[in-house]
């Protein structure tokens, strides 16, 4: 350990060296200085590569350079004189400003941000919000702009999801990014109680309309964590906040499926002191849905299980956060946050299982199961930002972060009509804690064009998991606890990580690349059996990204990362879930990482069209596999998860949006890919493969007196998975808003799948000694309808913190 902390001190101290010569050559400048921040008018995000011309009082130009990536330029040791800064953008406007440094006492001139229209003229403002570009190709991300969508008025986050390159969802709503499950999820660049947990349960009762964007990292830069196989999702809040008060109100309804729902975001500026606060909540029903398998075990003795039944459930969820924060002075910068969330949950099923062998039925049972869970998850964050007379833009931040969540599920299985089945009724309870504690300290230190970031970072993570099964006394009429079937179990989890990243921007070209070093120490304890498990693993994860700008605004895009995958809780725990007696999962305590080495190439032009093409390859080791074996003694099937997996994937993606006229829009967001994966089943070698593909095609027309109407179409190819796959899936949806209150008050409405009222969703599985399929029916038809009010006036916005902490290390 002590030798971890020489190596993360000595690559910390590395990165200052390398900067402390070109820091003592600009401590001191000589004659007069211009600088200012470039911004687009419409978003107000700083713009880079703009280039800016310092002409003199005659018309000659003296000095030219670009903007950075933050917006920002500066001309220094300028001689006394009239001054004319020129702004020259591709695709804005020209702009002039007047510097005037002709008096001998006025050294510097801070122009502030200035604002720089795009160059599209006879408009009117209705026009140019419906060509607004919706999707941005950044050096390491993909932005996805939800203000520009009419159709965040009426859908939750979750549901806009599908629309966002590289994302897509299944027929439970998981979502998959670049076709993987594991991913982090961010909320404004920092990890948030209110997804961590259970992200459906938030995002679906999160109007999209209090978003502002989401980004895609497919590449993550070396300051984030290395967890996170696919990627991050970063969910960026309306925070574009003055002086006074904004925010947004969103009601809506859901049926048959989910329920009625709120959400909103209001943000407050006075003077030094900003506030931010969002919150919302939402019922989610499932009316009964019906479910069939079949497997067929082979063997000496062959048998045939068959199941049928229905199952509903009901939550409700609930979430608040809110941040502050002081400007002390232009220097020093303090914030505070917090994050509170809730759910309930209840549900029923009913389930009629029969084994026949070559002779009849050999076993045979009915079940009515009554289960009902709770959780709750907070966090609280403290952030202090130092700023620098020398360069606003070098900064030192100190980070601590506070997270914790509980997890109740408990279920209740009465069994009847016993065929040669004498297990009796039971109960199973599983309490799940988690707590964690992060120190982080960050340090930007930008040189001319270069810019150089640095970071230590500690993580004090422990889980905990109490689950008892107890057994139905016949002649007490207790239910009493099995203690054989029962444990009590604590795991920590500590990881020290330190990063150094190197930006650097010459004309146009931009290129992000940087190492981050990760020690993690685990120790498992099984209280009640008295058995431990301890590992302890090093990493370093590069990560490299080069940007090409090019004629007519378009661009090529490089990205190389390697990711790894650490086991979450629910993994690790070995809780034996027995809610179907005939199928039982549980957890691994004596998993390990897996890791991933992803490369990604992109091009982006945005003109009329806005086009973005990119083709990937991804390379999987260790996968943490969720694997079913079939045991022909007891007739039960068990999934557990080993790092039992390799796999690739060729994938391929288009994003197009595109306005045919000024009133109707097109956009389309497709993916294709083929994946090969392999791994060890019951000591049998399995490999699988297909093609995997999604499109995501939606048109939106604006009628006369603010109505719009849209229609959407999605198209979901199989899944492939290691021991089998899912059937396909089409989904179409409509949906029409009319702005009773211009840029204030909306009425939206939208119908999914009104031509298909039920789905049947079919999966397979199988093994070395059996097969099976699993049919389920859901609900798939169903109504939305929401109104939503934007209030408020505001001036100056709200200074945030450029650097805090972010934890996107583990599996959600």
């Amino acid at each position: 350990m002590k030798t971890l902390f020489s190596y993360l001190l000595s690559l910390l101290i590395l990165g200052l060296v390398c900067v402390s010569k070109p820091a003592i050559g600009q401590a001191v400048h000589s004659g007069g200085a211009i600088s200012g921040v470039v911004k687009d008018s419409v978003s107000g995000k700083p713009l880079d590569y703009i280039t800016v011309n310092l002409m003199t009082d005659k018309n000659v130009a003296v000095k030219a350079d670009f903007t950075k990536t933050d917006g920002s330029f500066a001309f220094r040791n300028l001689k006394p004189g009239k001054y004319t800064v020129v702004i020259v953008g591709v695709g804005y406007r020209n702009k002039s400003i007047e510097a005037d440094l002709s008096d001998s006492t006025k050294k510097q001139i801070e122009l502030g941000p200035v604002f720089i229209t795009q160059s599209v003229t006879g408009l009117k403002e209705v026009t140019v919000t419906s060509i607004k570009p919706i999707v941005k190709q950044e050096v390491d991300r993909m932005s996805y702009d939800l203000q520009a969508d009419p159709e965040s008025k009426v859908f939750s986050v979750l549901e806009m999801m599908r629309k966002v390159p590289f994302l897509s969802l299944d027929a439970d709503d998981n979502i998959y990014l670049k076709g993987n499950a594991d991913f982090k999820i961010l909320i404004n660049g920092k990890p948030s109680s209110m997804v961590e947990r259970s992200y459906k349960e938030v995002l679906r009762s999160m109007p999209a309309s209090s978003i502002q964007r989401i980004e895609v990292i497919t590449t993550p830069p070396a300051k984030y964590d290395a967890e996170g196989l696919a990627g991050i999702i970063n969910i960026i809040t309306n925070k574009k906040i003055d002086n006074g008060y904004s925010g947004t109100i969103n009601v809506n309804e859901r049926f048959p499926i989910g329920g009625p729902g709120f959400g909103g975001s209001l943000s407050v500026k006075l003077g030094k002191l900003g506030m931010t606060a969002l919150a919302g909540g939402s019922q989610y029903n499932m009316p009964s849905t019906q479910n069939l398998l079949h497997q067929k075990n082979f063997g000496p003795e062959p048998t045939n299980l068959f199941q049928n039944g229905a199952s509903k459930s009901a939550s409700r969820n609930g979430y608040i956060g809110y941040e502050v924060t002081y400007e002390m002075d232009s220097l020093n910068l303090f914030s505070a946050q917090i994050n509170l969330n809730g759910s309930r949950s209840d549900g029923s099923g009913f389930q009629r299982s029969a084994l026949n062998g070559s002779n009849g039925i050999l076993q045979g049972y009915e079940i009515i199961n009554n289960n009902d869970g709770k959780g709750s998850g907070m966090d609280a964050a403290l952030n202090y930002q130092k700023g620098f007379k020398a360069d606003k833009n070098r900064l030192l931040t100190f980070s601590y972060r506070y997270y914790g969540f509980n997890n109740l599920q408990n279920s209740n299985l009465s069994i009847f009509d016993r065929i040669n089945y004498e297990t009796p009724d039971y109960r199973q309870i599983n309490d799940q804690r988690f707590s964690e504690q992060t120190f982080q300290i960050d340090f930007v230190y930008p040189v001319k064009k270069l810019s150089i970031e640095a970071g230590l970072k500690g993580i004090m993570r422990d889980n905990n998991s109490d689950f008892r099964y107890s057994i139905f006394n016949a002649e007490s009429k207790m239910f009493e606890i099995d203690p054989g079937m029962s444990n009590m179990f604590s795991n920590t989890q500590n990881v020290f990580g330190a990063y150094n990243t190197y930006q650097y921007n010459f004309k146009k070209w931009g290129l992000k690349a940087g190492a981050r070093i990760e020690q993690t120490v685990v120790n498992a304890d099984f209280i009640s059996t008295d058995s431990r498990v301890k590992q302890n693993y090093f990493n370093v994860i590069p990560s490299v990204s080069i940007n090409r700008k090019m004629k007519d605004n378009s661009g090529l895009n490089f990205g190389y990362t390697q990711r790894i995958q650490r086991p979450g809780i629910y993994q690790l725990n070995p809780f034996i879930d027995r809610s179907n007696p005939s199928f039982e999962r549980t957890g691994n305590p004596g998993l390990r990482p897996a890791f991933v080495h992803d490369m990604q190439l992109g091009y982006s032009k945005s003109k009329k069209a806005s086009v973005n093409f990119g083709i990937g390859y991804t390379q999987f080791k260790d996968l943490i596999f969720g694997v079913a074996v079939f045991n022909p003694e007891t007739s039960i099937t068990r999934t557990s998860f080993g790092n039992t997996g390799r796999a690739r994937l060729i994938s391929a993606n288009l994003n197009l949006n595109y306005p045919i006229t000024k009133e109707w829009n097109f956009s389309v967001n497709m993916r294709l890919a083929h994946g090969k994966v392999e791994g060890i089943v019951n000591s049998a070698r399995i490999t699988n493969s297909g093609l995997l593909y999604q499109l995501s095609a939606s048109s939106g027309y604006r009628l006369q007196k603010d109505w719009r109407v849209n229609a959407n179409l999605n198209i979901y190819g199989p899944s492939v998975n290691l021991q089998g796959t899912s059937n396909s899936m089409v989904s179409p949806s409509f949906s029409i808003n009319k702005d009773v209150i211009k840029d204030k008050l909306t009425f939206s409405a939208a119908a999914n799948n009104p031509f298909t009222k039920f789905r049947k969703y079919h999966t397979e599985t199988s093994g070395p000694d059996f097969s099976q399929y699993n049919d389920r029916r859901d609900y798939f038809r169903s109504f939305n309808l929401s109104v939503n009010y934007k209030f408020g006036r505001l001036k100056e916005a709200i200074q945030k913190n450029k650097r805090s902490i972010r934890n996107d290390d583990v599996q959600n």
